[in-house]
């Protein structure tokens, strides 16, 4: 969702910057007039093109920098029960994706995941003890692999 066109201008300048890249805008000349006390005066200036938008790479191929995806497993008596069934619960960091954590997943563990859930915990406020405070928030990752496959947290 896009609050205020933010998301909107932000695509915009990087579908502009991937044309300017390719050499699909032209440069056009822009006439501004102004007005100074009642005299008129015509500029004539180009557009100047902008820099080149260049998006970095979030993860590289490297085993490690998928591994690093998985967190730590998330072990709860719900999580507990639910592995008996072949469903994992993992904390993953806050840019993951689901295909990176099936690779994350596979590296670590040799399971093929079958199905991966993805939840996001807000930020929660919280009041102890006479004071203020927050929860922090995580995200999760909950990962079905096929039956007779398991995963051993040593």
């Amino acid at each position: 969702m896009a609050i205020f066109g933010f998301k909107k201008r932000k695509d915009e300048k990087l579908q502009q910057g991937a044309e300017m890249a390719k050499g699909l805008t032209d440069k056009k000349p822009i006439k501004r007039t102004s007005v100074v006390e009642g005299k008129t005066s015509q500029k004539t200036s180009t557009k100047v093109p902008a820099p080149k938008v260049s998006v970095p790479a979030l993860h590289s191929d490297s085993a490690s920098n998928t591994a690093s995806v998985i967190l730590r497993p998330r072990i709860t008596e719900k999580s507990g029960v639910m592995s008996q069934n072949g469903v994992y619960t993992f904390e993953v960091t806050k840019n993951s994706n689901k295909a990176l954590i099936a690779k994350a997943v596979t590296t670590l563990y040799k399971v093929v995941p079958t199905k991966i859930s993805i939840i996001n915990t807000p930020i929660r406020n919280v009041f102890v003890k006479g004071r203020r405070g927050t929860v922090a928030g995580i995200k999760k990752a909950v990962v079905t692999v096929k039956k007779g496959d398991k995963i051993d947290f040593v």
